[in-house]
Order: C-alpha cells, then sequence, then structure tokens
C-alpha cells in the first residue's frame, strides 16, 4: 500500500501561531526556505520527513498532533453528508476532501452543520406533529448533537480538566476516602438510599445521596461527578465559554459531560493509569481491580489518553444498545464511527450480547485497507429489584494493528495473515463494498444494476467503487 503524504498545512501553522513566530523566525529554526514554509502551511507541498524531525528536535512537539484531529474525522463526516442523494454525483473525490477538512476545517464545519440542519428539517417534517409549532428551532442542531461533536472534535480529551482531575487523585488513600474527606470539609454529608436515582443533591441542605443498588464503582463516579460541580465551577464554566454553544441545553448538557470527565480522570488518574496499563498490556479486568472501576470505564478511559507528549495506544471505543444503534463513540484512531444509524452488522461488537461475561476478538479491515483489533464484551445494568429493567450494553475497543502486540488480548492470533481479516464497513450507506452479505441498504455513492431474472444475496448488484474511493 502507498505511503500517504503528510498534508497538515493547518496544523502546522497552528504550532507556529502557539510559539509566536513569525514565517521567517519559523523558518530558520526549521531548516528550511521561507517560500518552502509558506507551500508546506498552504498545503500546496507535504510536510517532508526533515520538518517532522525538526519539529521535534527544536520545538519538543508531539509530531502525532500532524496526523491526528479533525482532519480524519471530517473526511469521515463530509462523505457520509456528501453521499446524500441532494448532492450531485459523482461528488468530490477523496483527495478534495482532505485538502477541505486540512486547508479549509471552518468551511468544512459550517457544511456540515449546514447539512445536519437539513437532514433534521427532513426528518421533523415527515412527521407533521413532531414539526409544528417549532419552525424556530429547525436549523439548529439538536443540544444533544452539538455536545457529542464538541467532545468528538476535541479528541475527547480536555487538557484543563483532565489535570485538574489528576491533581485531585494525587496523595496518599483511596479515591473514595479523599472525595468524602472534602465533602466533609465543605459542609456536605453523604447518604445513601435504596431509591433508583443514582444521584441527587439537596443545596440547601447540603446532602448527597447515592443509590445503594448501584455498583460500587458507579457510586464512586457520582460522588467524583459531585465533586466537579461542587469544586471545579470555574474550570468547566470557562471550558464551556470556549465552546460557545448555540443554546442553554446544550451548555447544559455539555457541563454534565464535563463533570462526568473529571469523574472519569479523577477515578482513574492519567499518568497512574497510562502507566499501569502499559504494564498490565492494556488488560481491562486488571485495571478495572487496580483502580476499582467498571470494565465499561476503563475501556473508555483508554480511548482519551491523548494527552500530548504522554499518548497512550489510539484506541476507539464505542458502546452500542440492543438495537445496534450507537449510545457512545469516540475514535483516537482512523476508524469514524457513523454519525447516524447503527454500526456494521459485521462487526464483532453485535455478538457480545450473544456470549455475555466473555470477551469476544477480532481481526477486522476496513474499506480503506486499514486493519484493526478489535474487542467486545457486553455490560449489563441491573435495576436493582427483580421488576426493575436491565439495561444491556455492549462496549467495543480497538486499535490499529501496529499497536495489537500492546494488548495482551492479541497474544495468540495470527496478525500477519491477510486472511485472518474480516471486511467491515462504517455503515451500509456510505460503505464502497459491492458484496457485502450483511447489506441492510444500497450505498448512496455507488450505481446500482438490477436484473429481474437473476437474484443473488441481494436483489441488485453494486458497481464496483472507483479507484477514488478511500
Amino acid at each position: 500500500m502507498a505511503v500517504q503524504k503528510l498534508y497538515a498545512g493547518a496544523k502546522l501553522r497552528e504550532i507556529r501561531v502557539r510559539l509566536h513566530l513569525t514565517q521567517k523566525e519559523f523558518a530558520a529554526r526549521l531548516g528550511v526556505s521561507l517560500p518552502y514554509l509558506n507551500q508546506m502551511e498552504n498545503n500546496n507541498r507535504p510536510v517532508s520527513t526533515a520538518v517532522v524531525l525538526a519539529l521535534a528536535r527544536e520545538f519538543g512537539t508531539d509530531v502525532t498532533e500532524l496526523s491526528t484531529g479533525d482532519s480524519e474525522r471530517m473526511v469521515s463526516d463530509l462523505r457520509e453528508a456528501l453521499a446524500d442523494p441532494i448532492f450531485p454525483e459523482p461528488g468530490p473525490s477523496a483527495a478534495d476532501l482532505r485538502l477541505v477538512a486540512s486547508n479549509a476545517p471552518g468551511v468544512a464545519r459550517a457544511l456540515l452543520a449546514l447539512h445536519r440542519a437539513y437532514s433534521q428539517t427532513h426528518e421533523r417534517l415527515a412527521s407533521l406533529d413532531e414539526a409544528l409549532g417549532r419552525e424556530d428551532r429547525m436549523l439548529r442542531p439538536s443540544p444533544w448533537e452539538e455536545v457529542r461533536d464538541f467532545f468528538h472534535y476535541c479528541d475527547n480529551y480536555i487538557d484543563a480538566v483532565d489535570r485538574a482531575a489528576e491533581r485531585f487523585a494525587q496523595g496518599t488513600g483511596t479515591i473514595e476516602d479523599k472525595a468524602i474527606a472534602l465533602l466533609e470539609r465543605r459542609g456536605v454529608g453523604v447518604r445513601y438510599s435504596d431509591e433508583a436515582t443514582l444521584r441527587r443533591y439537596d443545596p440547601r441542605n447540603r446532602i448527597l445521596t447515592l443509590s445503594t443498588h448501584a455498583a460500587l464503582a458507579t457510586r464512586r463516579f457520582q460522588m467524583l461527578h459531585q465533586i466537579a460541580l461542587l469544586t471545579q465551577d470555574d474550570l468547566l464554566e470557562a471550558t464551556l465559554d470556549l465552546a460557545r454553544f448555540q443554546s442553554d441545553e446544550a451548555r447544559a448538557i455539555a457541563k454534565i459531560g464535563l463533570a462526568n470527565y473529571f469523574a472519569g480522570a479523577a477515578l482513574l488518574p492519567y499518568r497512574a493509569f497510562l502507566a499501569s496499563a502499559q504494564e498490565t498490556r492494556h488488560d481491562l479486568e486488571m485495571l478495572a481491580d487496580r483502580f476499582g472501576a467498571s470494565i465499561e470505564q476503563v475501556a473508555h478511559r483508554l480511548s482519551t489518553l491523548q494527552r500530548p507528549g504522554a499518548k497512550g495506544v489510539p484506541f476507539f471505543f464505542v458502546r452500542v444498545d440492543q438495537a445496534g444503534t450507537i449510545t457512545k463513540r469516540h475514535s483516537a484512531t482512523r476508524l469514524q464511527f457513523a454519525r447516524y444509524g447503527g454500526a456494521c452488522p459485521l462487526w464483532n461488537v453485535h455478538q457480545a450480547f450473544e456470549t455475555p461475561g466473555r470477551f469476544l476478538r477480532q481481526l477486522a479491515e476496513t474499506p480503506d485497507g486499514v486493519r484493526y483489533f478489535c474487542l467486545a464484551r457486553d455490560v449489563s445494568k441491573p435495576g436493582g429489584s427483580f421488576r426493575a429493567p436491565v439495561r444491556r450494553y455492549a462496549i467495543g475497543l480497538g486499535c490499529e494493528i501496529r499497536h495489537a502486540e500492546s494488548l495482551t488480548y492479541a497474544d495468540d492470533m495470527d496478525l500477519t495473515n491477510p486472511q485472518a481479516f474480516e471486511p467491515i464497513g462504517i455503515s451500509c450507506r456510505i460503505c464502497a463494498r459491492p458484496d457485502c452479505h450483511q447489506r441492510s441498504v444500497p450505498p448512496l455513492e455507488q450505481e446500482l444494476r438490477i436484473d429481474p431474472d437473476q437474484r443473488g444475496v441481494l436483489p441488485y448488484a453494486i458497481a464496483r467503487p472507483s479507484s477514488d474511493t478511500p
């Protein structure tokens, strides 16, 4: 497979501005001419290996910043949006999409916001009882989607909040002891109740009530969440100010998300958790036991280890319900999940419901030729009584195959055999594979051929994708 050239003009320019250097000064430090730097910053030339090495040597830059971040996510999101039938065919080439994502990210975000507004309006008009009386909200993203995109494009790593949580977790004693001691110093009492509500805080009487039905890891998490709201309000509000959400609802949801982030980062503090993850070779059960966390909390935290200069293995993390709907998603890899609908049915995360309590392993290859090691397991959340409903999910965690040797789960798998990798996609409507036996809908980007005298697995044939398809 050909090595992809690195066009990272926007990131290169961002690093220069952050260092408060002119183009002339920056070029001199990097050992290149001013015109050459200008061409790289405008994506007329790829970033050379010599420049990458100079960035690390001269400025201590984490060079993975140049190849990760928004661009791959934007390309995936743009491909999905432009596969909509409202756009003329053929759509922009993959090379064009990469140029837009790297050279004009503001334009890419505006296009995605416009398409999202169109999609929401179209869906609401399809059900008049939902649409009537809500015209003023139709052109805005839903608060939930707005918050999801905020974390999505922050790479699911909020540095200031992460470091504040790590500072809180420092010192001797368990995290639970630290949390209770802090609450006591603030005059907040902790009580336990057998009610279904996981957490309730009474600000007037300064009482925090936690449910005894919840698992111990969940109670710890909820206690830390409340501590974030009580002690980190200025930090959370400042972060929300920078995000510039379009509605009060989105801001309120994001504040809950940031408090959750603090709780997870305090329960699993960055440097200690990263060191343990490397020591145990990412054994989720050992990490959960060592930090008093749940397996889902551990898997989610692994996907957030993106601190500049101290990054962990780039993981994707996803949680799906029994209908296949994605309820949580994040990817620090090139694999990006569909923004709408469910995940590929060939992915092992769906099979986890059939084998409760077991880890399922899978070697998978996406249509762009990238290979992944995938891990899946079911997670159940009991309601606490015989008649209470049990919430069942499946979580998926994975990394590109070049990192698989860092995982204990991959030890006895044949990582070099191309036949061992199962073909998976993102979602049917943007997947270019012509012969998938689990396809639910035709791909929007490909031509269909329908022969009434012939029937295969599908009632239609799909033209082979062009060589431009990524």
